[in-house]
């Protein structure tokens, strides 16, 4: 693979594929992709709100006016991969159809409240630091016009497309979406590259099998939801976290520790540098209610003990 700079902007891949790359990755700033075929170019999700994703459908015009966007994918339900749909006209969007059951469960404006709100301590202030930038004010929540289950191929022009659920992991309806004839894959957020990864849903068994699906493909190019443009190394990487949170979990569900215990306890080693450490607290959640615990906090507690850890 190409030594790829991670910087902001569209980057051509090769033969067609394209990565729009937002550093730092972090909280809100997601990665989308686009790819082209002849006429028609097949857009891998839009972004948080309404001027980024107008920002990055200007960019792409120099493509998408030869080959208009026919087919929008959103990967999975987090608003920064869908919020910005409603700007993609005239385009059919797909979406796994338990992608779509989870779109409408965070509206925009209810996380332009969070974010504006002073009654919430610690949690508010850590949603105003990582999520000021971005203005969720007047997004229209634009849903798909076609799920599917399982596995279904697209066509881009001659290309193949193959759209692979592998969710729940991320969250309940993860899509990655694989083109063949370019070794490339576009991941969501199964990936996070040099960021922590957070499990919204799980289990983490379901991230680490999406995992062993990626490395399994005949890939060069990865493109992840979140940080630079990869290779197979990156999803190892990945895989190393999901696994060593659940066994650190575990041992310490097993000793008798609350969630909180266990996220301050864990010593990350070798995923230390990683951006967003604080996701542990979610993860280890995650892992808690796998082994059976009845560990599903509200989003403002989730929230305020990552604003604690962070």
């Amino acid at each position: 693979m190409s030594d790829w700079r991670y910087k902001k902007g569209l980057h051509e891949l090769g033969n067609g594929c394209y990565a729009w790359l937002q550093p730092d990755g972090s909280w809100g700033w997601s990665n989308a992709g686009l790819i082209r075929d002849g006429d028609a170019s097949l857009l891998v999700d839009t972004l948080f709100d309404l001027r980024l994703t107008g920002e990055m459908l200007d960019a792409m015009r120099r493509v998408t006016d030869a080959a208009p966007i026919r087919t929008l994918v959103n990967t999975h339900a987090n608003g920064d991969h869908c919020w910005g749909n409603e700007l993609v006209t005239g385009a059919e969007i797909v979406a796994s159809r338990a992608c779509a059951e989870e779109l409408g469960q965070l509206q925009p404006e209810a996380l332009a409240a969070l974010v504006e709100s002073d009654e919430l301590g610690e949690a508010g202030a850590f949603f105003r630091k990582i999520f000021g930038a971005f203005d969720f004010r007047g997004i229209t929540l634009t849903p798909p016009t076609r799920t599917f289950e399982g596995e279904l191929t697209v066509q881009v022009g001659d290309r193949e497309v193959r759209l692979i659920e592998v969710g729940p992991a991320h969250t309940r309806g993860d899509v990655l979406v694989h083109v063949p004839a370019d070794r490339t894959v576009f991941t969501g957020d199964i990936l996070f590259i040099g960021g922590t990864p957070i499990v919204w849903e799980g289990p983490i068994s379901n991230w680490v099998a999406a995992c062993d699906r990626i490395l399994a493909m005949d890939v060069e190019t990865i493109v992840p939801g979140h940080g630079p443009v990869t290779d197979k190394k990156g999803v190892e990487g990945v895989k190393r976290y999901l696994e060593f949170v659940s066994e650190q979990a575990q041992l310490r569900y097993e000793a008798g520790l609350s969630v909180a215990e266990a996220a301050a306890d864990i010593a990350l080693g070798e995923f230390a540098s990683w951006t967003d450490r604080e996701r542990i607290a979610v993860n280890v959640q995650t892992a808690y209610r796998g082994l059976g615990a009845d560990a599903r906090a509200n989003t403002v507690e989730l929230f305020a003990l990552m604003a604690r850890l962070a």
